[in-house]
């Protein structure tokens, strides 16, 4: 059958694809499966319970939770009816849910938890749309979703006729979901998406992830956010089984317990895991320790279709056998598609999984364009380091004068929700998205990515500084968990650096170094002059005036839920350039205690 809206995938996959494990999840230790039929059945049920309680083309539905089964089942129900799904981050602020709700005019409301239900419970009493509340665990008190399957089942002689004629009605243009952006700056804009935004990225990419029916899948990342919920219609679209993780801590056993064939993963992701297996490799002694990072330097050496040479593949060849089969083996022993994508991966991070047979096909895009513009092939020349691949065949990409990414195509959204002056702002009159982002097409159309347009700063030497090149180079520091570089009129670029304090923790164990905590800890002589030691070195790559003059450190980690990263895990620049600001004056003298390198901060 043709799959044009989200929907039409559950009928593939009861055509096509029937499974005994369609959907599963891990629940209090045991993994739960749900088969194909009953995937199907529960989204007809939620279809014939909305129609019972009057809902039509058009209404919205909100949703906040984790990763469960039950989200794709009331997904693809309410799409079946034309009803439109707001889901929302379970991360973010009190202030941005009250926007939300009262923004999106939701008439109802499904959460996760009894954490989740009381938290909004006053939001929504405060928010007149939304008729009512429910849950997906069994709460105290609360309305349960099952509520609405269950009147759908008495429902269903009713309307088991008329659901087929509703589905025939809903074209393949009409508003599916409103994702609201995450916001690193000010309130978030509603993103208005089709059933056609979601199901032509499906077609664009499906030829391009290795992975068929009877492959496995890993689901972690949040299915409100636009990169996981697109691959998880990929993933259904292929027929692959998908296992939701029991939550991001568990990864590394649900990795071993379930032997994924493919998962997406945002590069913070695959940057820790790269950090423990390094850590592993330092308390190895000897032979194997030298073995051990022989082989990571001759990973962080791999290019593409051979090109190092004969002599350069056996050496891999060898690695492979003694040390990569252990990462493999780390991640399940069956990975062979890790799509990253939400924001920068570092190349070297691409480089050595790739030579550890573990293909890391890096992307980009934004919720805007459902998401995917490009992404890497498994092979040259469809896969080249440090770009973000071909822009995929159904969509148009191009460069605007002033370097900026422009994009035209189905996956582009219908625009910003009771916002179309903001909708001018980003699609012209010619209907090119303007991505905000700077980049280059090379040959083979493929897109490299050099910076966010708004980010971009100059110095007051009228040098242009771009962040996030700067602050990735210094994330390659096993000492630094994130980054954000300033400077913006200054004379020189400076930072705010957040330690990856687990890292530092062991590396003051080794040195014997003594701490109360860690504003004690950022604080100490020793600590300042290695991180001064690790800033130097890396300096070294960077041009001049990218160069890090003075930085000062953290002694607090930087959470999405503590508003320091957006819940994809982007730093939020207002937010820490307003956190952080007497320390930033203090770096530029704009205080009576000038700044130095190595200052802590709070």
């Amino acid at each position: 059958m043709e799959v044009r809206r989200t929907f039409d995938i559950v009928d593939q996959l009861v055509e096509k694809h029937n499974k005994d494990i369609a959907l599963s999840v891990k629940r209090n230790g045991k993994w739960e499966n749900f088969n194909t039929n009953e995937y199907k059945e529960n989204v007809d049920n939620f279809s014939y319970g909305l129609l019972a309680l009057g809902f039509k083309k058009g209404d919205k539905i909100a949703t906040v939770s984790n990763n469960r089964p039950e989200w794709n089942f009331i997904d693809m129900g309410m799409g079946q009816v034309g009803a439109v799904h707001v889901p929302i981050y379970p991360n973010i602020g009190v202030d941005e849910y009250r926007h939300i709700l009262k923004h999106s005019d939701a008439k109802i409301m499904v959460v996760s938890s009894d954490e989740v239900y009381n938290k909004l419970k006053p939001l929504v009493a405060e928010t007149p749309s939304i008729e009512k509340l429910y849950t997906f665990d069994n709460v105290e008190g609360a309305a349960n979703w099952t509520e609405i399957t269950e009147l759908g089942k008495s429902n269903k002689e009713k309307f088991e006729a008329e659901l087929p004629k509703i589905k025939a009605s809903v074209e393949v243009t009409d508003l599916f979901s409103i994702i609201y952006t995450s916001g690193t700056t000010g309130l978030p804009k509603g993103v208005m998406l089709s059933h056609e935004c979601f199901v032509s990225n499906v077609m664009g990419t499906k030829d391009i992830v290795p992975l068929d029916p009877a492959d496995k899948v890993l689901s972690f990342l949040p299915l409100c956010h636009v990169f996981e919920r697109m691959v998880n219609y990929l993933f259904q679209y292929t027929g692959c089984p998908i296992y939701y993780a029991e939550s991001i801590e568990t990864i590394g056993d649900n990795l071993k317990e379930v032997q994924p064939h493919g998962l997406a993963a945002v590069p913070r992701v695959i940057e820790k895991l790269y950090d423990k297996i390094i850590l592993k490799g330092k308390e190895l002694t000897g032979i194997k320790k030298k073995l051990f990072f022989w082989a990571v330097d001759l990973g962080l050496k791999y290019e593409t279709n051979k090109a190092n040479g004969w002599f350069y593949e056996k050496q891999l060849a060898l690695a492979n056998k003694l040390i990569f089969v252990k990462w493999r083996e780390a991640l399940g022993g069956n990975v062979k598609a890790l799509v990253s994508g939400g924001a920068a991966l570092q190349p070297r991070l691409a480089r050595v999984f790739h030579a550890a047979g573990i293909p890391v096909q890096e992307g980009y895009g934004l919720t805007e364009t459902s998401p995917v513009i490009a992404v890497n092939e498994t092979t040259y020349p469809g896969l080249q380091f440090g770009t973000v691949g071909p822009i995929l065949k159904n969509v148009e990409a191009k460069i605007a004068e002033d370097g900026e990414i422009l994009m035209k195509g189905p996956s582009l959204m219908l625009g910003y929700y009771k916002d179309p002056e903001k909708t001018k702002e980003v699609i012209d009159e010619d209907g090119w998205f303007h991505t905000g982002d700077i980049g280059v097409i090379h040959e083979n159309n493929i897109l490299q990515i050099t910076d966010r347009k708004k980010e971009i700063f100059k110095l007051s030497t009228g040098k242009y500084v771009a962040p996030q090149v700067v602050e990735n180079k210094f994330k390659e520091s096993n000492f630094i968990e994130q980054i954000m570089v300033v400077g913006a009129d200054e004379k020189f670029a400076a930072a705010i650096i957040c330690p990856s304090f687990e890292f530092l923790h062991d590396w003051c164990s080794i040195h014997n170094i003594k701490y109360r905590d860690n504003l004690d800890l950022v604080q100490i002589p020793k600590v300042l002059e290695r991180f001064q030691q690790e800033v130097d070195e890396l300096n070294q790559n960077l041009g001049r005036h990218e160069q890090l003059k003075k930085f000062e450190i953290t002694c607090q980690e930087w959470l999405p839920d503590t508003g320091e990263l957006s819940p994809t895990l982007k730093v939020k620049r207002r937010f820490l350039k307003e956190k952080y600001k007497i320390k930033i004056d203090r770096m530029y003298g704009y205080t009576e205690e000038a700044g130095h390198v190595g200052t802590p901060s709070n």
